[in-house]
């Protein structure tokens, strides 16, 4: 009986072990993704009638996404703003667009071994860099981005707009072959994670 006990408490003393060693894989997993992408500045204005957002991350690319960069394989990151508040315009919106953000903004990273540069596109408008560094600083800065008509509101409704803003790694757009890569990949999946925004002044 004292055996059986024993054995008993040796097995669920692995088992224990296994757990946390698990966890903390998982955990280093996502303090990792989470990493990637850090929000340096993510703020919103009023102009001329329309909420305007100013945002700036700094993004760290792991080891098989500087490969896949290096080969020629283009990464696009989504850049996504939605109205929270009132709640009321923010629930109608998605209503009306099938619960779509209310605002996105495609940044398409390259590099060329031909010319050994880096360019980034925003729709139809490309700028070179001679390193990944500059390129990656480009990519989801931008200043005065219109995410929303606000001039048939007024202005006390104008001033509870409030909103949230994350940029992110859009894996739809790479290549099939590199999609099944990143099944189960930490590694590929690059997100800022939501930063809460709202105009200056604004309680």
């Amino acid at each position: 009986m004292t055996a059986s006990i024993t054995l008993c408490w040796k097995k669920l003393k692995q088992g224990l072990l296994l757990l946390s060693g698990l966890l903390i894989i998982m955990q280093a997993g996502l303090c990792h993704a989470a990493d990637a992408i850090v929000t340096q500045r993510a703020h919103l204005e009023l102009q001329d009638g329309a909420l305007s957002a100013t945002t700036r991350y700094r993004i760290t690319l792991p080891g098989p996404l500087q490969d896949a960069l290096q080969q020629g394989v283009p990464l696009t990151f989504r850049l996504t703003f939605e109205l929270t508040r009132p709640r009321s315009s923010a629930y109608w919106l998605q209503l009306r667009r099938w619960f779509e953000p209310t605002a996105t903004m495609s940044f398409k990273l390259g590099y060329y071994g031909l010319t050994n540069r880096y360019r980034v596109t925003i729709g139809g408008l490309a700028k070179h860099f001679n390193t990944r560094d500059e390129a990656l600083a480009a990519v989801g800065s931008i200043a005065g981005w219109r995410v929303l008509d606000l001039s048939d509101w007024s202005a006390s409704e104008q001033q509870q707009a409030r909103g949230r803003i994350r940029l992110e790694l859009d894996l739809s757009q790479l290549p099939r072959p590199f999609q099944l890569n990143t099944l189960g990949s930490d590694e590929w999946s690059l997100d800022s994670g939501w930063s809460n925004v709202a105009l200056p002044g604004a309680d």
